[in-house]
């Protein structure tokens, strides 16, 4: 049987069997198969069954109707084609549709060789080891010691203020 799956985020998965001779489908509830969703028309097309053919025909969508990507009045789709509608794309899929062969998957990475000091040439720099040893030096935070140096200077500033302040007051 054949059946439409949606591809798109937020709907991937979701599928529609078409069991009549006539599907439509649209954003509104009297649809066969109804797609709440902004880009698609309240009756956007129809899907017929025609023997083994799928025909799919548009109902003068505002978004229009595609199969891979090709804008389309009537046409039909065959298995494993994409139809869209306005923003929404789904496959057709079928029982006989074989399914494709899967490539197994490799859990094995290969990562590239770092380069290493020897290949890197005469100018190479070699790292500042601090006294741990460890590779890694403390930066000297320049900002800060401006903030300490300027939060003196304030300090200083407030005292002299408040003791001739206070000589005044004692006079």
């Amino acid at each position: 049987m054949a059946k439409l799956v949606l591809l798109s985020a937020g709907m991937t998965g979701r599928t529609h069997e078409l069991k009549v001779d006539k599907t439509t489908i649209g954003r509104v509830e009297d649809n066969t198969f109804q797609i709440s969703e902004p880009s698609v028309s309240s009756h956007h097309c129809e899907v017929l069954l025609r023997g083994s053919d799928v025909v799919v025909r548009d109902l003068n969508s505002t978004n229009g109707t595609y199969i891979n990507g090709e804008k389309v009045t009537e046409s039909v789709i065959k298995p494993g084609q994409v139809l869209r509608l306005g923003q929404i794309e789904m496959r057709l899929e079928t029982d006989t549709m074989a399914a494709p062969a899967q490539k197994p998957v490799d859990r094995t990475l290969v990562m590239q060789r770092g380069v290493s000091v020897d290949e890197l040439g005469h100018g190479a720099r070699t790292p500042a080891f601090d006294a741990k040893g460890t590779g890694f030096s403390k930066k000297d935070n320049k900002a800060n010691r401006i903030f300490v140096i300027l939060a003196a200077v304030v300090a200083v500033a407030i005292v002299v203020v408040f003791v001739f302040g206070w000589l005044k007051i004692g006079k």
